[in-house]
């Protein structure tokens, strides 16, 4: 069977996974995809990886139509998506809606896992908060930064810590086994992330690039995307 090549910012792969059944018998084409974090895959795009379809955030394709490295017009929101704080599964949820409850949780953690505080957007936006919160430094010997949130998810759920937490895109704390989503980061420090598809300039297949977009971002897959944690772009 042909492959459709992607690359793709976490956040997307339990929705690309859940349509790849219908793309197939759409287009007797499987879904090769790669995902982690949107820098890393910006980087290998750009490196000359094999893409037909690229999933980033909104910012990032815009820049790549800009260099002309996805195809001009191609571009489709998947939808919104937030940041949120995931527990191991069964763990007691603390209250989390304030500033102030959140730091409490984190300072009573005895783990924290999140993705790559630099090439990764839940990552970077994360050790933000914590240095706003002014608990960075003091739980430095409690991070731990992981390459991706899939990466992160797992690595909580496989954690002994009892009081361990992690933050990730939404997305991917939906799809991993073993953890809950235990709430969105209170309104001061929300980050809602649009995601976008587009198709590649160098795609090899850009016809089965467009009906893969077409199909991600259909009314046919709209409660995937509601289920998955993506949200409807504000009206």
């Amino acid at each position: 069977m042909t492959s459709l090549h992607l690359l793709s910012g976490g956040a997307a792969k339990g929705l690309v996974t859940a349509v790849q059944d219908r793309f197939a018998e759409q287009t007797g084409m499987a879904i090769e995809g790669q995902f982690d974090a949107v820098g890393k895959m910006k980087d290998q795009l750009l490196a000359g990886a094999p893409c037909d379809v690229v999933i980033l955030t909104s910012a990032l394709i815009t820049q790549l139509t800009e260099s002309c490295d996805v195809a001009s017009g191609s571009a489709r929101p998947l939808g919104l998506v937030k940041t949120g704080i995931a527990l191991k599964d069964g763990a007691p949820i603390p209250p989390l809606a304030t500033v102030a409850e959140l730091r409490q949780a984190l300072l009573a953690a005895g783990a924290i896992y999140f993705p790559d505080p630099e090439k990764a957007t839940a990552g970077i936006h994360f050790m933000k908060v914590m240095h706003l919160l002014g608990v960075d430094t003091e739980m430095a010997g409690r991070l731990h930064p992981h390459p991706n949130g899939a990466a992160a998810m797992h690595a909580l759920a496989q954690s002994s810590e009892p009081k361990a937490i992690g933050c990730t895109q939404a997305t991917e704390i939906i799809f991993a086994p073993g953890v809950q989503l235990a709430a969105s980061l209170p309104t001061e420090f929300e980050l809602a992330t649009v995601y976008t598809a587009a198709v590649s300039s160098r795609a090899e297949q850009p016809r089965a690039a467009a009906a893969l977009i077409a199909l991600l971002t259909s009314e046919e897959a709209a409660g995937l995307r509601s289920a998955g944690g993506f949200e409807p772009l504000p009206e």
